[in-house]
């Protein structure tokens, strides 16, 4: 049974949330569940994440990751066939492709390969002119000395 949401009434009550909405549209269509590899993501600091994926078996010249205004793609591709005959065969070595969404201004700051495990550091940094910042209120001062300034002209005769 597949149930589908209309955020269609969100849209008319929503300013500037269409890319949230518009994930949450595609999010609710995707079909398949491919879990490999396995990874973990977690918020390290208040702006800070770090993902970590398990890729054993895959070397540095073997994976890239790839960032493109708000997706994160890692990939990997063996570089080789092992030609070897296995009695059993455990370690997944197949080609992988997996995305993350990522928020605005979410940038990668490194990434490290170590036993085994892929490391990618990520860091939200909000442009300065995007943070919030305190309006001063300026009073009026003719209207608190009771006064409104009047403007005068003369009369030029030509």
């Amino acid at each position: 049974m597949r149930t589908t949401f209309d955020f269609s009434p969100l849209f008319r009550s929503s300013i500037g949330f269409d890319r949230m909405l518009n994930a949450l549209e595609t999010a609710s269509r995707i079909e398949t569940v491919d879990n490999w590899p396995p990874y973990d993501i977690a918020k390290t600091a208040e702006d800070d994440y770090r993902i970590t994926m398990a890729v054993a078996g895959f070397s540095q010249d073997e994976l890239a990751i790839t960032q493109e205004q708000n997706m994160l793609m890692v990939s990997g591709q063996k570089a080789g066939e092992d030609k070897g005959e296995y009695l059993h065969r455990g370690i997944a070595g197949r080609a992988f492709q997996r995305r993350f969404e990522l928020a605005d201004h979410v940038k990668v700051v490194g990434a490290s390969l170590v036993n085994g495990l892929l490391t990618i550091d990520l860091k939200r940094e909000i442009p300065e002119e995007m943070k919030p910042r305190r309006i001063d209120i300026a009073a009026d001062s003719a209207t608190l000395k009771g006064t409104t300034k009047k403007i005068e002209a003369e009369k030029h005769a030509a």
